[in-house]
């Protein structure tokens, strides 16, 4: 199976049924910006995993099309705010929102996305009563997105997090719009309860598998790659399990090292290529690797009660990528 291709197909419906709602407005430079970041591409993966829930349990993948939107406009949203909170000047290859428009337009821009996910919602053509429980989900998620990111910045100014905060702070940051993603698809093609369980925790250890190997990838990947900047999560103090797992193990010169470059924001490249190789000495590159593993292969598990079939198959294949991808 070819897992990008099989992506493509989905993702390609989703962008034509997005251009609709996407279109231009007044003031232009407002809906510009608003579109800016969700026709700049992405992965898609959310919608792609809502799209690919429903066919697992047999369903019309244009019943959960609403959800999908909803939930690549509210990921939009968050990336342009967060974007803004890290000072980022890049995104997918592109000047962040911020950079191109400034940051009052990007502010409004962003709320713009989080009103027209719900806008779209109300087009969903199925029973009311689904539609209730999916935008229950999606409002869950949202409340749960802005906890999370709270959270991810007060750790910043804190010198020790444990890793049972660390792993609350992305289930509630990342893990939560998997979860209505996966949940809400199975919801939206009609699957049973044992169905829509089983999606529910895919999305979670999806989800959490996703962040680490995104923790993993800012540490050691390249701006070309990326799309995005790289060395902001060292001069920021970002707490990804990598620099979690270092501080709780660092002792001695390392210790001081680590307290004097990380959170560091006027920190040199090479001092954040000196805290990037300390990573790797005291194994926390590593660790990462394994614990992103353990929570793919929860991932596949969790698919177990569903039958088998061409989506389940590429459900399984998108868990395995999520920790191998190179951006």
């Amino acid at each position: 199976m070819d897992l990008k291709e099989e992506l493509r197909k989905r993702v390609d419906i989703f962008n034509i049924e997005l251009e609709k709602y996407l279109k231009s407005g007044k003031p232009e430079v407002l809906y510009d910006a608003a579109r800016h970041l969700p026709m700049a591409g992405g992965k898609r993966l959310r919608p792609a995993i809502s799209m690919l829930s429903c066919e697992a349990v047999s369903g019309d993948i244009y019943q959960v099309m609403p959800l999908a939107m909803s939930l690549e406009l509210i990921h939009n949203f968050t990336l342009v705010h967060d974007d803004i909170m890290d000072k980022s000047h890049l995104r997918r290859n592109t000047p962040t929102v911020h950079i191109k428009y400034g940051e009052p337009t990007a502010i409004i821009a962003g709320d713009l996305l989080f009103a027209k996910a719900f806008e779209i919602m109300h087009d969903f053509p199925g029973d009311p009563k689904v539609f209730k429980k999916l935008d229950s989900g999606l409002v869950k998620s949202i409340r749960e997105v802005c906890e999370g990111q709270q959270l991810d910045m007060e750790f910043e100014k804190r010198n020790n997090i444990s890793e049972e905060e660390y792993f609350e702070m992305i289930g509630k940051k990342t893990s939560s719009l998997f979860i209505i993603a996966a949940e809400g698809g199975a919801i939206a093609g009609g699957g049973t309860i044992e169905e829509i369980n089983a999606m529910k925790m895919y999305g979670e250890y999806l989800g959490l598998a996703f962040q680490i190997r995104d923790d993993y990838l800012d540490m050691s990947g390249n701006e070309e790659t990326l799309g995005k900047d790289i060395g902001n999560d060292i001069r920021n103090g970002k707490k990804t399990l990598i620099a979690v797992h270092s501080l709780n193990n660092s002792f001695g010169d390392d210790k001081i090292v680590f307290e004097k470059i990380f959170g560091n924001r006027n920190a040199s490249e090479q001092d954040v290529k000196i805290v990037y190789d300390l990573f790797k000495e005291l194994g926390s590159v590593e660790y990462v690797k394994n614990t992103s593993l353990k929570f793919c292969k929860q991932a596949k598990k969790s698919l177990s009660p569903l039958n088998d079939s061409n989506a389940k198959q590429v459900l399984i294949e998108l868990a395995e990528f999520s920790i191998k991808r190179e951006k």
